[in-house]
Parts: structure tokens; C-alpha cells; sequence
């Protein structure tokens, strides 16, 4: 049975536009779903979900958006309509995959729906935004964003060269078979840095070898909350979380933060996790000049031309204590902390640029102090890297999931 694409379109700015991608695909082979999230004009052709429908979803009637005429409200109200629409289409078993095209505020509505949709599913949204900071855009999300090179807007040489190869990948998308697992194994997550690579490795070897599949997330913020957002889905047996360096960030105002609700995910859903404070012994910034001028002072490390690593100091170290403990207090399973005390990192070793013992136990001490009792911490004089402390730390996740299958 042919594959049914869903495009989301602006059919009275961009009509023509999005007539010209809807017959691409179905050229392909595929069958489409027209979702018009148009508000004023007059949509260029019958869609398949009418904007009344869709500024329904949003909670509104569209005859008092177009009555006010306030773009900005418009533009809030089908952004929430869409991705309750995309999440209907999808329940149903309607749709396949999801395209749109549009300028800024196209693109808002069109990523809307798609990270309203599962991971695997195939989402494209070709933009004029596509080539910046997509962040905001995609999220958590596996959105494919492809730049549009010149805006949504006409027919010429060059918009049908894009939106021709944009009929091609999404149906590429949708139309690829992903080979089939001789069998599915337990999920564990883990996270990674540059500086933990080995930690990482080990620990995942041992887990592998104890029939599990690890997933692991590099801890660049979005790393760290698109784990978060697996966990919560249910994705997740247990989780090795050994890099959470994405709180340094947040508490100094680094580029890589995670938000403020990195490690709650595992906690409140009751998911096996071990932790441990790898790498918040450093700050993210990119190019040495993009450090605030308030850090001038501070002890930094070149990680390479584009990356500059600041060390954090005691008061951020004991802040970072208090936090990990008001998460890990949430916790409705099993979790254990386990601390190297031989180096949080590959530059916090003794005679490295970063050692600071005083540091690191501003954090242990800030722990000790807030966490539940109930929770243990092990303190090692090992460094992350080492394997005999990457072993232990996976060997305690299995005793935990050991432990909840004979529940």
C-alpha cells in the first residue's frame, strides 16, 4: 500500500508552492494529507484538514482569529492546533510521514506537528531558518531541517530544485525499511563527553555483554534533554549516568546546559539509574572571546580552536551538590551516586590543568548534606577514566536491574 505523506501549508500565502510538493510526491508514488494552517486569504486548493478544523484543535474558532485579525495570537492558536492534529492523524494510523515549507513563522507551526510525532517517524521541514540556530525548532526532536536557500515564496529555478529534492527525501523517508533485530534488547542510557569517552566505553562494554543495548547521549545540552525526554517516554530500563557536566553550564551560564530539570526524568518514573559528577568540573564557552567579561579571572582550558573550558570554582561545586541532591531525592527507584575522587575528568587529575580537590568536595560535602539517606554515595579514589570505577558503576546498574527482575 502506497505511503501517505502529510504536508503542512500555509494554502493561501503559499498555495502554489505547496501544490507544486504536493504533485512531486504523489509523482513518487506516494499519497498526500494536506493540513491547511492558513488564516486570512483563500486557501489555493482543498485540503484534507481544513484551518477550521485545525484552529479548532488549537481551542479557538478561526472566524474570531480572522474577526481580529491579531497575527500573533493566530499564529499561537494553530501552532497548538497542528501538533494536536498531527498527534490525531498519527493515533489513527493515517499518516506516514510529515513535510512542511515556510518562512519563521511556517516554520514554527511546522516543527509544532512534527515533534508532536514519535522518534523514527520521518519529519522534513524545509525553511529559510534551516542553515541557523535550529534549537528552538526541532527540540528534543529528530526533525530533518533543510535550508530553502531562497524564501517559500514562488515558482523559479532555484525553489524548484529544493522542493523537488524535499518530494524526493521525504519520500525516501517513508519508504525505506529499517532491518528488522534478530531480537530486541533492554534500552539503557548512558551519557557521554569527550573527557569520559573511556568511562563510557568500558561501561557500556559490560553492558552489552549482559544481553543490554546502550544508547548513549553526548552531554551537549541538547544531548542531555533529549535523554530526558526518552526516559520519560519509557524508553529506558535503566540509565548509566555518568556525564553531568550539563549542570556546570547551567549553574555558570554555559552554552551546553540541559535546563534546569536534567536528572528528574529517570527519578520520577522509577528507572534504575546510577550517577555520577563527571565533568562538572567544567564550563562550555566557544571561542575564548565569547567568555562573559565577569569569567575574565578564571582558570580556563583551550579543548580546541572552537571550545573553551572554564573550571568551576568552589561555590558552583557545592550550588551543583545541592542540585543533584534535590533531584536524585525525587527518585521513586533505585539509584546510587558514585563519586572518583581520582579526577572528575581527563584535565582534573593531579599535575592537570584542573585538579582542585577543595572543589570536588565542595561538591561531595553539599551532597552528603541534602541527599536522602536512604541513597547511597560511594566514594572512590580512582578517576572517572579508570576502569576498575567505570566497572563498578555498571556492575551496580545491573545488581539493580537484577534486583527488579525478581520483583
Amino acid at each position: 500500500m502506497a505511503k501517505t505523506i502529510a504536508i503542512v501549508g500555509a494554502l493561501d500565502t503559499k498555495g502554489q508552492e505547496f501544490a507544486f510538493l504536493k504533485a512531486e510526491i504523489e509523482k513518487r508514488g506516494c499519497r498526500t494529507l494536506v493540513i491547511d494552517i492558513g488564516v486570512l486569504g483563500e486557501a489555493a486548493f482543498p485540503p484534507d484538514v481544513s484551518r477550521e478544523q485545525v484552529a479548532k484543535a488549537g481551542g479557538a474558532e478561526l472566524s474570531d482569529l480572522v474577526a481580529r485579525k491579531d497575527r500573533g495570537e493566530a499564529v499561537a492558536v494553530m501552532t497548538r492546533g497542528v501538533a494536536e492534529v498531527a498527534r490525531g492523524l498519527h493515533a489513527a494510523g493515517r499518516i506516514d510521514g510529515m513535510i512542511s515549507m515556510g518562512g519563521g513563522g511556517g516554520t514554527v507551526m511546522g516543527t509544532s506537528a512534527m515533534r508532536a510525532l514519535p522518534v523514527g517517524f520521518p519529519k522534513l521541514m524545509v525553511s529559510t531558518v534551516a542553515s541557523g540556530d535550529t534549537s528552538a525548532y526541532v527540540g528534543t526532536s529528530d526533525i530533518t531541517m533543510m535550508p530553502s536557500i531562497v524564501d517559500v515564496s514562488g515558482l523559479n529555478r532555484i525553489s524548484r530544485t529544493i522542493f523537488t529534492n524535499a518530494a524526493g527525501a521525504i519520500c525516501g523517508m517513508v519508504t525505506g525499511e529499517v532491518a528488522p533485530t534478530p531480537q530486541e534488547k533492554p534500552l539503557i542510557a548512558a551519557t557521554m563527553f569527550g573527557n569520559t569517552t573511556r568511562a563510557v566505553d568500558n561501561a557500556r562494554k559490560i553492558m552489552e555483554h549482559h544481553g543490554y543495548e546502550v544508547l548513549v547521549f553526548h552531554a551537549t545540552g541538547t544531548g542531555g534533554r533529549t535523554m530526558e525526554a526518552l526516559i520519560e517516554s519509557g524508553f529506558f530500563v535503566g540509565v548509566l549516568d555518568i556525564t553531568t557536566t550539563e549542570w556546570a553550564d547551567e549553574v555558570c551560564g554555559g552554552v551546553l546546559s540541559a535546563g534546569s530539570h536534567r536528572l528528574e526524568a529517570a527519578a520520577k518514573a522509577g528507572v534504575p539509574q546510577v550517577v555520577t559528577p563527571a565533568c562538572i568540573d567544567m564550563c562550555n564557552f566557544w571561542a575564548p572571546e565569547t567568555v562573559p567579561a565577569k569569567y575574565q579571572n578564571r582558570l580556563f582550558y583551550t579543548w580546541n580552536p572552537n571550545v573553551t573550558l572554564m573550571r568551576t570554582n568552589i561555590e558552583e561545586n557545592q550550588r551543583m551538590g545541592e542540585l543533584f541532591a534535590e533531584k536524585l531525592n525525587m527518585a521513586k527507584g533505585p539509584v546510587k551516586v558514585f563519586i572518583p575522587m581520582g579526577g572528575f575528568s581527563e584535565i582534573d587529575y593531579p599535575d592537570k590543568p584542573f585538579w582542585w580537590p577543595e572543589a570536588n568536595q565542595a561538591f561531595v560535602d553539599a551532597l552528603k548534606k541534602r541527599l536522602r539517606p536512604d541513597i547511597p554515595i560511594e566514594i572512590s579514589p580512582k578517576d572517572v577514566n579508570d576502569p576498575e570505577f567505570s566497572g563498578k558503576v555498571a556492575e551496580q546498574l545491573l545488581e539493580f536491574l537484577k534486583d527488579r527482575k525478581g520483583d
